[in-house]
């Protein structure tokens, strides 16, 4: 019990919360104007003046319920409980109020640990004022307690799904890097192999022939720097140490195994390379291979009524261009919804290569991946 309550003591905020968003101007747009009409159509109030400027005046609080969620539901509840009683002796009744279980919602999904069980204090305290000076009943208690438990329950379960997505994203990243540093590392030992070969032949005839020993130096040096350069690159993209399965990276040329004819079911996948396609890194060869992969795959699997599925390949002097575009309805992504896993993948693979990958829909009809990446990798 003691750790469980440490840990929800030092959990910290959650990243990057929204400042503020239209639909928070449109809620305080629609709340001020509620509260002085509610002030105009009950008569009952007995402290009509005050209660509808207490409530107009707190509604600006929304504004910065995510980014101060703690001293937000303090203002709120200290206003409108606390003052109130001590002004009037008794609580403010104005059902415009109710705009303040966002707040104890937002502190849950916002807030810090020591904000959570702070604020949780504040309400509670507020709320037993709110029973003794009202001589409320206990089913008045129950029904208000129970709205109260059920809004900071969603913030904390919206909390966890957010901070769980952030989690399987960073695993995805991860793996990213796994499969991007396997790549690199089988290109070292490529280099270092060679290394290894021409210092034995040039020993071997620097004897009897001088010559062929330097040929073997110049050899040997501009595979080491080689090897240098994907080494600094291996450094760059490893960020934890965990262990990689040894396997071959892809090749460019292995695209063509993604050609398909198609059937009653999946689309026709077609393959076109043109431009300068020799002497690129194996780590772009392989990136341009896995997200091209990726793309198909996302195309063959969740492209609706798609018939054709295009990869085309394009080398300059500078980078690589891919592009995989398919002809289904509406592309693999809802509108608005957030990128899946695959989509992340492939932009995390060319961003750690210092390149682009952007994945839609077209305007018109399909799904298209784009990709750009330097010919070298990362510099």
């Amino acid at each position: 019990m003691h750790g469980f309550v440490r840990s929800v003591w030092s959990e910290p905020r959650p990243p990057d919360p929204p400042v503020r968003v239209w639909r928070d101007w449109a809620l305080v747009g629609v709340l001020v104007p509620l509260a002085v009409l509610e002030g105009v159509l009950r008569p009952d109030l007995p402290w009509r003046l005050l209660e509808v400027a207490v409530a107009a005046g707190l509604v600006p609080t929304l504004l910065w319920r995510r980014t101060r969620p703690l001293a937000m539901l303090a203002i709120c509840f200290v206003v409108t409980d606390a003052i109130p009683v001590l002004v009037t002796g008794a609580t403010l009744d104005v059902y415009t109020l109710g705009y303040m279980l966002i707040l104890p919602y937002a502190l849950f999904r916002w807030g810090s640990g020591r904000e959570i069980v702070t604020g949780s204090g504040i309400v509670l305290v507020a709320a037993g004022l709110s029973v003794l000076v009202d001589h409320a009943a206990l089913p008045d208690v129950v029904g208000p307690f129970a709205v109260m438990l059920a809004t900071t329950s969603l913030g904390g379960v919206f909390r966890y799904r957010a901070g769980a997505r952030m989690r399987e994203l960073d695993q995805v990243k991860l793996l990213m890097r796994e499969q991007l540093a396997r790549d690199l590392h089988d290109t070292v030992a490529h280099h270092v192999s060679a290394m290894a070969i021409r210092a034995q032949a040039g020993l071997a005839t620097a004897a009897s022939r001088p010559d062929a020993a330097a040929e073997a130096l110049r050899v040997i040096e501009g595979e080491a720097a080689r090897a240098l350069d994907e080494m600094r690159a291996i450094v760059r993209v490893l960020r934890r140490d965990r262990p990689t399965e040894l396997t071959p990276g892809r090749r460019i040329a292995e695209l063509e195994r993604l050609a398909s004819r198609g059937g009653s079911h999946h689309p026709a996948v077609e393959v076109e390379m043109s431009g300068d396609l020799d002497g690129l890194s194996p780590s772009v060869e392989s990136a341009v291979y896995r997200i091209a992969q990726e793309a198909v795959t996302n195309a063959v699997r969740h492209a609706r009524r798609a018939t054709r599925v295009e990869v085309h390949v394009a080398a300059d002097e500078t980078a690589v261009r891919l592009c995989v575009r398919d002809d289904g309805d509406g592309g693999s992504t809802r509108p608005g919804a957030p990128p899946g896993y695959g989509i992340i993948g492939m932009s995390e693979r060319a961003n750690l290569l210092g390149g682009t990958c952007v994945a839609g829909p077209d305007r018109d009809r399909g799904w298209t991946v784009t990709a750009v990446l330097p010919r070298a990798g990362a510099a």
